[in-house]
């Protein structure tokens, strides 16, 4: 959860919120196959909510504020033959771009973990 503050009050957003924002996004980009587990702790998670029925678009996604900026980890699978830096770049500006259009926060960082390749 990322709480702040702002000239009318308290503004606190869920991770829930933040994991689909930008794992959305980062599927979106050209040569990402999905989103892959980031631990042990988000593997439960990913396989207690597959029962469930909900998607798995926040699955590799970690959202912090550190400073009262965003730092977001990302774990990926890519496709095989696709240029990994430039996807890496393109994610990195998608992402950074829609989560401060969404929500009016910075983000400082955007770290890409590619873990597959399809």
């Amino acid at each position: 959860m990322v709480k702040f503050e702002n000239p009318n009050g308290y503004i606190e957003i869920t991770g829930n919120y933040f994991g689909n924002l930008v794992g959305k996004a980062a599927q979106s980009c050209f040569g990402v196959t999905g989103m892959v587990d980031s631990g042990p702790l988000q593997s439960v998670k990913s396989i207690i909510k597959n029962r469930v029925g909900s998607d798995n678009s926040c699955q590799g996604v970690n959202v912090k504020s550190v400073n009262g900026a965003l730092v977001v980890d990302l774990h990926i699978s890519v496709s095989y033959g696709v240029n990994i830096s430039a996807i890496a770049d393109s994610i990195k500006n998608k992402v950074r771009y829609t989560v401060e259009s969404a929500t009016d926060l910075r983000v400082s960082a955007v770290n890409v973990y590619v873990d597959a390749i399809n």
